[in-house]
């Protein structure tokens, strides 16, 4: 069954994770899944970032050099074939308020366009760009389902939007909970299975303290 093939690659940290956007956000989540053993790869059209990933360069005020050396050698890139490489898709990319303050979705799409080639059965993709609710309906799965993979049966799709705040010292990474969505009920426990990997630690101090 693809789900448990994806469940158990996950579960024995083999699922390789794909960062595409290596910003604010991006990066740090990169540092974080490596840390916990996950291999990483990331995807950028900056090819300053890249460079400086695969130098182990911090490039952002709060990720030390320190934390770059968590990274595994050639942990990024600038070539999106790399995609059918990887098990899970998180697209962390910027969408900036327009005009009419409403959300740029054009990185997101551009994103889209560049992967859906490559994408095949079994992987994961979450949606955790600063976005309005229906983004993952109207952006994500069109693309997913033309490709010819059925939703929540050979290919998943989460939205989990993203919880960086760089500039307070209290809450990182690793501290700050995560709310995840499911197209499918099967969507759902890959991404809450995914995201339980990186964040079990928190989950279980947060439920001791409210257990107190």
């Amino acid at each position: 069954m693809i789900k448990q093939e994806l469940l158990q690659k996950i579960q024995n940290k083999q699922a390789v994770v794909g960062i595409i956007g290596l910003g604010y956000v991006g990066l740090p989540l990169m540092i974080r899944y490596a840390e916990e053993g996950f291999p990483v790869l990331g995807f950028d059209v900056d090819s300053k970032k890249v460079e400086n990933i695969l130098e182990k360069k911090s490039y952002i005020n709060h990720i030390t050099q320190q934390s770059m050396q968590a990274l595994p050698n050639n942990a990024a890139t600038l070539d999106f074939k790399q995609i059918s490489d990887v098990d899970v898709i998180i697209i962390c990319v910027p969408t900036p308020l327009s005009e009419h303050m409403e959300p740029d979705l054009s990185h997101v799409t551009r994103s889209m366009d560049s992967i859906t080639p490559y994408l095949k059965k079994g992987q994961m993709i979450s949606l955790e760009s600063t976005t309005y609710p229906g983004t993952t309906d109207e952006k994500i799965v069109p693309p997913v389902q033309a490709s010819g993979f059925q939703v929540g049966v050979d290919f998943f799709v989460v939205y989990s939007p993203e919880r960086e705040d760089p500039n307070n010292k209290k809450y990182n990474t690793r501290t700050i909970p995560k709310v995840c969505g499911g197209v499918t009920e099967a969507c759902l426990e890959v991404g809450k299975y995914f995201m339980n990997k990186e964040l079990i630690k928190w989950f279980v101090s947060a439920l001791q303290k409210l257990q107190k």
